[in-house]
């Protein structure tokens, strides 16, 4: 057994979760080694980035906002100081009324105390109708926007090298050496592993055993004549990712998690922006990617059930940009004793699937 391990953790994988806790534990003096494959990295390079608030279907604050979304802003604006990169883009949404029906709704429930932190405008006739159609007006969301998903990586990923804590190769598990005190890989000893590389997790004999929902979506990029001043959400999303005219627009959500981009995904995608957009645009490109999700759509984290320095970070979903800075610096407080785990996203509420899985 080794006394002195070299360093505290290896952390696999650079998405948004990897990304987002390696930043929590260089914060806290931790020495960290990441192993990433930036090219298969699907899931966070074709984001949007979108946070927002208020969605789905039926319009509802998103869980935990009230702690998440404050959070967020202090999170991302700190890093931009520290790495001098600019990724974080807080820009209203506005989300056009289908009908008159969830016109006289949101009326009655912009006055809701709850939401005064996220409501900004209620329009009872068009606003942007020069741009979308809105006959019966909308909503204007505030504490919403969009991170540039790659630059944010990109500039985790020079800091971890410029530590010497980078590896760009694939984490082989079947290499790995755990001991009840260190793991031990390719000649590096740590205190603990943390898993937080999305859907790769299902092929990983430590985590299969996770009731894993994996969803794809595809997303494609327009070019309007002219960027918009907000993003605008209603089937999809149109966010102005850059000055050029150029935006990101999605998202499917497909059960049958097959790689690739397919003739469906852009078909709806055409569709839903038809239905939502008046100004003419061009096709630029399409994207796919596969979101890590758990049948309950919440966040995973801790340690395996019989290797506690095993971890995992993972099930971030449709909302990783919004959850993994704060679940993350919750994460890195656990691992220094410092609190408990949130119920709702302890691995523990799996224990019986690990059992199962056993026998």
């Amino acid at each position: 057994m080794h006394s002195n391990p070299k360093i505290d953790s290896i952390i696999v994988g650079q998405g948004l979760a990897g990304s987002c806790l390696a930043w929590q534990l260089l914060q806290r003096g931790k020495k960290v080694l990441v192993f990433d494959e930036p090219h298969k990295n699907k899931s966070t390079s074709v984001a949007a980035g979108l946070f927002n608030p208020i969605s789905g279907k039926w319009m509802l604050k998103t869980w935990k906002a009230d702690l998440i979304f404050p959070y967020l802003y202090d999170f991302y604006q700190g890093i931009e100081k520290q790495t001098g990169k600019s990724f974080f883009r807080p820009m209203p949404l506005y989300r056009p009324f289908p009908s008159i029906e969830e016109q006289n709704a949101w009326m009655g429930r912009s006055a809701d105390p709850t939401l005064s932190n996220y409501v900004d405008q209620v329009f009872t006739s068009s606003m942007f109708g020069d741009q979308v159609n809105d006959p019966f007006g909308g909503l204007v969301l505030k504490n919403c926007g969009y991170v540039d998903t790659v630059v944010f990586t990109e500039s985790i990923r020079k800091l971890l090298i410029a530590k010497d804590s980078y590896r760009q190769e694939e984490f082989k598990t079947e290499d790995m050496v755990v001991e009840q005190e260190t793991i031990t890989y390719s000649g590096v000893v740590a205190s603990q592993i943390i898993f937080c590389n999305g859907v790769r997790a299902m092929e990983n004999k430590y985590f299969r055993w996770l009731p894993f929902r994996p969803l794809k979506g595809e997303t494609m990029d327009v070019q309007l004549e002219k960027n918009p001043d907000q993003i605008y959400n209603r089937g999809v999303y149109i966010v102005p990712e850059k000055d050029n005219g150029y935006c990101r627009v999605g998202a499917t959500y497909n059960r049958i998690a097959s790689e690739g981009n397919s003739e469906e995904g852009m078909a709806e995608l055409h569709q839903k922006l038809h239905e939502l957009l008046i100004l003419p645009y061009k096709t630029v490109s399409q994207h796919w990617g596969i979101r890590p999700a758990i049948d309950d759509r919440r966040v995973v984290l801790g340690s395996h059930p019989e290797h506690k320095n095993v971890l995992i970070f993972n099930g971030l979903g449709t909302k990783g940009v919004s959850l993994a800075p704060y679940f993350s610096n919750q994460l890195a407080d656990w691992m220094e004793g410092k609190i408990n785990l949130d119920k709702e996203v302890n691995i523990n509420r799996y224990k019986s699937l690990y059992s199962k899985s056993r026998v």
